[in-house]
């Protein structure tokens, strides 16, 4: 079994387990310091990189495929949770944006993640020798129960997460204005 097949793939998997780490260590990791900046814009690079080849691989439906329009879904999040940071704009609801865009960015990360693992299983092969492939099924399933969960742990604490950003979002009005 391959987990790459040419450059352009070796790329991709380096690019994509770096936005893993880095996506993972930025919801862990107190917000606004200078390592959540760092590994942001690492993040944001390895994403990037990620995307960019993303859209170079065609092995596995022969051209265009559903992955594809996952990774512009993916560019859309990425873009959004970045506006905010390169405007500077010092209101909570733009921390609340560029947060909630961010954890969306790493949910379909992890979304894709699992999506690549479900491209490894293989057909089921019956007794008769007909095959059947579950890849669909089974990628669907797995990236909606990703999402499901995130979205639930989303919700659930998206209202704690905006009181704690509300003083990060008056302290950077107070230094714009200075």
């Amino acid at each position: 079994m391959y987990f790459f097949h040419d450059t352009i793939g070796l790329i991709h998997l380096i690019a994509a387990i770096s936005s893993l780490i880095f996506g993972t260590a930025i919801l862990i990791i107190t917000k606004g310091t200078q390592l959540h900046k760092k590994a942001g814009y690492v993040y944001v690079v390895s994403m990037v990189v990620t995307l960019a080849t993303a859209f170079m691989i065609y092995r596995l439906w022969g051209g265009w495929g559903i992955f594809h329009y996952a990774a512009i879904i993916s560019s859309v999040t990425l873009i959004g949770g970045m506006i905010p940071v390169i405007t500077r704009y010092p209101t909570n609801s733009y921390i609340i944006l560029h947060f909630s865009f961010m954890y969306w960015s790493v949910m379909g990360l992890y979304g894709a993640f699992f999506a690549e693992i479900m491209t490894r299983v293989p057909p089921l092969i019956f007794s008769d020798g007909n095959t059947v492939s579950i890849f669909l099924n089974t990628t669907g399933i797995t990236v909606g129960i990703v999402m499901a969960v995130g979205g639930y742990y989303f919700y659930k604490h998206k209202d704690h997460w905006a009181k704690q950003f509300q003083p990060f979002a008056e302290n950077r009005k107070e230094m714009q204005t200075q």
